[in-house]
């Protein structure tokens, strides 16, 4: 049932995202009387799961879900239909339109795509507010991991600056140093700036960046679990944690390093309650767990928007969420971190997906896979929508018209390209699975 919920929202994610992708190419070609031959979700490779005619335009399924398509009449396109281009060119053909409506045409899915990443983030944040952890609110630092430590972080420093950017949120900053080529930090007092390495970074993506790093916290119990250790040692809410054996342990990383390594070993817990430290003794059981819980809501804030203020808001994340993206690739085309390694096809993609149906993950991760395709679809490579718009701006500038043979060597190319990065994609996913049993 887990994987099936998985399955149903990633397929839906894809499909309304094609769908409008797709509308942003056919609507304007419609509205400037351009025929349009198919009109598909997903790829109709040798057959389709369905299909019909309406007027002059074949709407259907596909079997593969990798995406979806318009035909366009006139047009050189994946489907390389060369012989409709040999015969004369017809008023209803895109070739025969002037090139500023083919470039309406060609950039209208890209247009939509982030439009209507603009509209989910306005409305995400006008009916959730932008929850977050102020990195000034972090007074006793980070935490980091031994990965951590291989970028060059420790545990107590408190992250100033990411490429001379100061960070105001710390689950950006998170982001920001896996993107980033510096980090600005005050340590013991001082502030220091230092690269961040390579090397680190490979590990970092090589383990998909598990808890290397986090924020440090004192030691205060939220929450006694019934029926616990704790509760029968005597532990209560509001118990700030002192001490373990005589040292000084108050900090709840420490703590939990002291459980950790204590299994069935009897500890003399020291803890301040309403002003007096107290002595508590337990055992700590054989799974290490003594049954208390911690609270950081304290840490978090959340800025609450209108809905007039959420458009600029929603406007805004939007590009963030496209700059850094745009960053991603710096990072990935950098043989050195190996994050080309962890790149996620659907597979990847649906075991990213909740257990459960969560409509904020759902559209919160629809609004940034949105954007992604924006961002795919917009770069210069032939047999992509900013490949054709490439082509386009050449004409509009010199006056000439590319070559059909040049167009059509151009989508060999781009399909070429593309299904080296399918094959690199799949490739990461099933060797992802393989390893899983190695």
């Amino acid at each position: 049932m887990t994987v099936a919920i998985q399955i149903i929202q990633f397929v839906l994610i894809i499909s309304i995202l094609v769908i409008l992708h797709e509308l942003g190419h056919y609507l304007p070609a419609k509205y400037f009387k351009t025929k349009v031959e198919k009109f598909y979700l997903f790829f109709d490779v040798k057959f389709s799961l369905f299909k019909k005619k309406i007027g002059e335009t074949e709407y259907g399924i596909g079997w593969l879900p990798l995406g979806g398509y318009v035909k366009i009449a006139g047009m050189i396109d994946e489907s390389m239909d060369t012989e409709q281009m040999k015969q004369e060119p017809q008023p209803w053909e895109f070739r025969s339109k002037p090139a500023w409506q083919r470039l309406i045409i060609m950039t209208g899915g890209v247009i939509v795509n982030f439009l209507l990443a603009w509209v989910i983030y306005t409305m995400l944040l006008f009916n959730n507010g932008d929850t977050y952890i102020p990195s000034d609110n972090l007074k006793y630092g980070i935490l980091v991991d031994s990965v951590g430590e291989q970028l060059g972080l420790r545990t107590g420093d408190q992250i100033l600056k990411v490429d001379d950017k100061p960070t105001k949120k710390f689950n950006e900053a998170v982001l920001d140093i896996i993107l980033g080529d510096e980090v600005t930090v005050r340590r013991d007092g001082k502030e220091i700036t230092f690269p961040l390495s390579d090397e680190g970074k490979e590990t970092v993506f090589a383990t998909q960046g598990k808890n290397f790093l986090g924020y440090r916290s004192k030691a205060i119990i939220a929450e006694v679990q019934p029926n616990s250790v704790a509760e029968a040692a005597g532990l209560l809410p509001g118990d700030q944690i002192v001490g373990v054996n005589g040292e000084e342990t108050i900090f709840w990383n420490e703590f939990r390093g002291k459980i950790g390594s204590s299994v069935n070993q009897k500890l003399d817990i020291s803890v301040l309650r309403d002003g007096q430290t107290e002595h508590i003794d337990l055992v700590v059981p054989e799974e290490g767990v003594i049954g208390i819980l911690l609270d950081y809501a304290d840490l978090s804030v959340t800025d609450n928007y209108s809905f007039l203020e959420a458009i600029p808001a929603g406007y805004h994340r939007t590009i963030q969420v496209l700059t850094d993206q745009i960053r991603q690739f710096k990072v990935i085309f950098n043989t050195k971190t190996g994050a080309y390694k962890q790149v996620k096809g659907p597979i990847g993609i649906v075991e990213m997906m909740p257990a459960v149906w969560d409509w904020t993950f759902f559209w919160s991760f629809m609004a940034m896979f949105s954007v992604w395709l924006a961002f795919l679809n917009i770069l210069p490579i032939p047999a992509l929508d900013g490949g054709h718009v490439m082509f386009l701006l050449y004409e509009m500038i010199s006056g000439r018209k590319p070559s059909e043979k040049v167009l059509e060597t151009g989508q060999i190319i781009g399909f070429v390209l593309l299904m080296g990065l399918m094959l690199l994609i799949f490739g990461n996913d099933i060797w992802n699975i393989v390893k899983r049993f190695i």
